[in-house]
């Protein structure tokens, strides 16, 4: 069994308006994933450095980086990046171009560990409901064309407020969707913008929203987590 989860962490930029990585790496501490998908995790100017340090990382985590930036300082791509438990086993690590009218971007690695190898894609879609869809079809294309085939987790902030519709439709043909409940705004959670998806390979045992007194303050959304098995 493994457990998954996502987060946008709005940069470490809090409810209270402060930034704070360290409380981010509390929040990640208290979900206790072991394979986080971050959204926002990147200054979006100069050398776009991850809002956490490397350091910290490594010093005060369970977790490494999957290999994906191509800055120095940065986490991810596009403020996408991926954590795994630092004895996990990663392979084909890969940034996905998607369309875009604004910089986005979503990535990908295939992660092994306790004794699953999993496909695993994090991505932050557009505002738009038509470049989300444009999007969601260029994520899929990039999954379904991988080999060797592999059970896949599709996780981010979708920006997508309809149930049901739009890239919720497309990502559901061939995924399922975690129950994990609302998670956007973290002080008064309605929408559920944020998603994890498991491909028919999964199942989903156990899945929610993670609130607490520090993830009500550490961003403007909320953790989402699934555990997943072999179905």
């Amino acid at each position: 069994m493994i457990k998954v989860a996502s987060y946008n962490m709005r940069k470490a930029i809090g409810t209270d308006r402060r930034r704070m990585p360290e409380r981010t790496l509390e929040v990640l501490r208290e979900v206790d994933a072991d394979i986080i998908a971050l959204q926002e995790c990147d200054r979006r100017l100069g050398e776009r450095a991850g809002v956490i340090p490397l350091h910290m990382l490594d010093e005060h985590s369970p977790w490494k980086a999957v290999p994906i930036a191509i800055r120095a300082q940065s986490m991810g791509w596009h403020g996408n990046a991926l954590l795994v438990r630092k004895d996990a086993t990663v392979s084909a690590p890969r940034r996905i171009e998607i369309p875009a009218l604004e910089p986005r971007g979503a990535v990908r690695a295939d992660v092994t560990l306790n004794g699953m190898t999993l496909r695993v894609v994090g991505m932050h879609l557009d505002l738009s409901g038509l470049w989300r869809r444009k999007q969601a079809s260029a994520i899929l294309h990039e999954v379904d064309g991988c080999e060797p085939a592999l059970p896949s987790v599709l996780m981010g902030d979708l920006n997508e407020w309809t149930p049901q519709s739009g890239c919720l439709r497309d990502f559901g043909r061939n995924h399922r969707f975690a129950e994990t409940g609302p998670s956007f705004h973290a002080k008064h959670p309605v929408g559920r913008l944020d998603r994890i998806m498991v491909s028919s390979e999964l199942r989903v045992v156990e899945s929610g929203t993670h609130h607490s007194a520090a993830a009500r303050k550490a961003s403007d959304h909320l953790p989402i987590w699934a555990t997943i098995e072999p179905a």
